[in-house]
Parts: C-alpha cells; sequence; structure tokens
C-alpha cells in the first residue's frame, strides 16, 4: 500500500476529527509543515490541542490556525512572535502550558520512545514545577515530565523515499524527528521523493516505520526574523 499522497488535503483525510491532539514539527518558520497545516485549516476541523515550538507568526504557519480560531489549546516553549495567539490568551479565549524548550523536546521524544515520565531539574523552585511530583536523586531536586503523545504529527523533511524515510535539512531537523515517532500517525511533507534504496541508510534521521503518509510539495519558506549587515565603505 502507497505511503505517497498526491497533497495535503488528501494525506489527511479520514485523520482529523474535532477535539484532536496534533504534534507539528518546526521552530520558528524553520522546517513547519506548511502544507499540513494549510489542509488543517481548509478542513475546518476545531478544537485542537496544539504540541508546538511556537505558534507561527501572524497569518503564516500555526497564526493561520488561530486567526480560524481551531486552535483551544497550545502545549509550547516559545509564543513571542504572534499577536493574535497573545490576544486570545490574554483574553482566556487560548489555553496555554508553557515547556521550558529542552523540557518540551524530551517530552516529545519519551512519548515516542514509550516513556511515560521522567525526572528533570529544569524548572525546579518556578511555576513550571507547581503541582508536579519532586523527588531527590544525589542530593539534587527534580521533577516529574510526562512524555507527549498525539493522535496526529504533521513534519517538514527535505527528502523522503516512497518508504517514509526522512532526511531533513540542517537545522530545520529541530522538532521533527521526535513528533515523527511520538504520532499514532504522522504526515510527512517533503521536498522531493526518492525510490527506496536512493538513501544511504547511515543519513536516515526518521526511520519509515514511524511515517504512514508522504506528500511532495513546493514551499513558501518565508523568513520569519531578517538580519542583515550594514555594508561597509571602503
Amino acid at each position: 500500500m502507497s505511503k505517497v499522497y498526491e497533497n495535503a488535503s488528501a494525506a489527511l483525510e479520514g485523520l482529523t476529527f474535532d477535539g484532536m491532539t496534533v504534534m507539528s514539527g518546526g521552530f520558528g518558520l524553520c522546517g513547519i509543515p506548511e502544507l499540513s497545516i494549510a489542509a488543517l485549516v481548509a478542513c475546518g476541523v476545531k478544537d485542537l490541542t496544539f504540541i508546538s515550538n511556537n505558534a507561527g507568526v501572524d497569518g503564516f504557519g500555526l497564526g493561520q490556525l488561530l486567526e480560524t480560531r481551531q486552535v483551544k489549546k497550545m502545549i509550547s516553549s516559545y509564543v513571542g512572535e504572534n499577536k493574535e495567539f497573545e490576544r486570545q490568551y490574554l483574553s482566556g479565549e487560548l489555553e496555554l502550558e508553557f515547556n521550558p524548550q529542552g523540557t518540551l523536546a524530551e517530552r516529545c521524544r519519551a512519548g515516542g520512545a514509550g516513556i511515560p515520565g521522567f525526572y528533570t531539574k529544569t524548572g525546579v523552585g518556578t511555576i513550571i514545577a507547581d503541582g508536579k511530583e519532586h523527588k531527590d536523586f544525589n542530593g539534587e531536586t527534580y521533577i516529574l515530565e510526562t512524555g507527549l503523545t498525539a493522535d496526529l504529527s504533521i513534519v517538514k523533511a527535505q527528502v523522503a523515499d516512497t518508504q517514509g524515510n526522512l532526511i531533513y535539512n540542517k537545522t530545520a531537523r529541530n522538532f521533527n524527528p521526535m513528533m515523527a515517532m511520538a504520532g499514532k500517525i504522522t504526515v510527512a511533507e517533503v521536498e522531493e521523493i526518492v525510490p527506496i534504496g536512493d538513501l544511504d541508510p547511515d543519513q536516515i534521521h526518521t526511520p519509515g516505520v514511524f511515517v504512514q503518509r508522504i506528500i511532495k510539495g513546493v514551499h513558501e519558506k518565508r523568513i520569519e526574523q531578517r538580519t542583515v549587515r550594514q555594508r561597509e565603505h571602503m
């Protein structure tokens, strides 16, 4: 049975339902599954819980789903680039569960590895630790964090073979590999699909066993923050 689908809408067909939990790879706008996000907007699924490092920007990435009020809750690390996110959160329209960035990454990795929880020092003595189990190891206090899983993971890679083995492009790898592992179903959008055997097995970042559906598309790759250096006069 082929894993390759014609487009994002076709790949998401039969997978979405109101109230579902979705993991979305990416860091800022780098390595985000922008085609799958747009397809979620189009299908109108609502009351979503999104697990993502951030919420995109106004009008792009996950910011599109915020504008259409399809997101009920965000489990995130950084949300500072999105005014609509700020407005919804401060007005009580949007639930937010903040995580230290490394903790969020490890929660996703743990969920994908079948680990229900782990202890970390990060957040001890802060509001992050409120209501969480504390335990001492070798004289140091740690808090218990739980692994995360999702009904659906949407990720972005540079290249896939037809069995869903994925290779990411440099920093666009970010949260994508651990989220690909932690979804009950994972949809990967890529820039190139190659035949089985074309990828060096030692270079594969996500094995195809974690990927159920693949789409190839054209990506905008918008730049979130453009910083340039002024030209020096000779």
